[in-house]
């Protein structure tokens, strides 16, 4: 169950009902339990590492899939309206809703705060700089509750004994999933890599 937060328009320019109501307006079914879901997990990774901000971890972990299920269409429209790297014209959903979702997220939810907006952008790609918040979304929407992959149990355990070796955890395993794949890798998820899991 999802810890009751209260808000006080730091963030959002609303109470949690309201940000939950617009998420429940722009998302199916089935990624708004996700995104419901994600938000308790943070909440308890900010517990447990003993983070104070609890309002900020809410907000992040709630709106980071804001732009998931938004067209292709939309997301090129941003790119090229707001002048983001063209590059980011090549890829495609699991890229755009991250780096692009967070510029619909500002501009339509009045998010402005760039630690939250900077979870967005890297909770599927990671960076070689995290902070803290960029960790606790990371590693949550990787294992929250509803998720069911093998070696999901081992990375919630190592992600709770230590933060920054379940990002190395989750960084590994994506590449090694993706280069079975023969699929295409973002470059800042190679330099996430690099500097999480390569050195270590």
């Amino acid at each position: 169950m999802t810890k009751k937060i209260e808000y006080s328009n730091r963030y959002f320019a609303g109470n949690h009902e309201a940000l939950v109501a617009k998420l429940r307006g722009a998302l199916s079914d089935f990624r708004f339990e996700h995104v419901l879901r994600v938000e308790a997990k943070a909440l308890e990774f900010a517990e447990h590492l003993g983070v104070k901000d609890f309002e900020q971890v809410s907000v992040a972990a709630l709106v980071h899939d804001y732009a998931k299920e938004r067209s292709a269409e939309e997301f090129q429209q941003v790119i090229v309206a707001k002048h983001l790297d063209p590059d980011l014209l090549n890829w495609g959903n699991a890229i755009w809703h991250g780096v692009v979702g967070a510029e619909m997220i500002h501009d339509e939810l009045q998010v402005t705060d760039e630690d939250i907006l900077n979870a967005v952008r890297r909770h599927t790609t990671g960076d070689v700089f995290m902070t803290t918040l960029d960790k606790i979304i990371y590693m949550a929407d990787y294992i929250e509750d509803g998720r069911d992959f093998p070696g999901v149990d081992e990375v919630r355990e190592v992600t709770f004994n230590n933060i920054d070796e379940g990002v190395a955890w989750q960084t590994g395993h994506t590449l090694n999933y993706l280069m079975a794949k023969q699929a295409l890798i973002y470059p800042k998820t190679i330099l996430t890599y690099n500097a999480w899991v390569a050195q270590k």
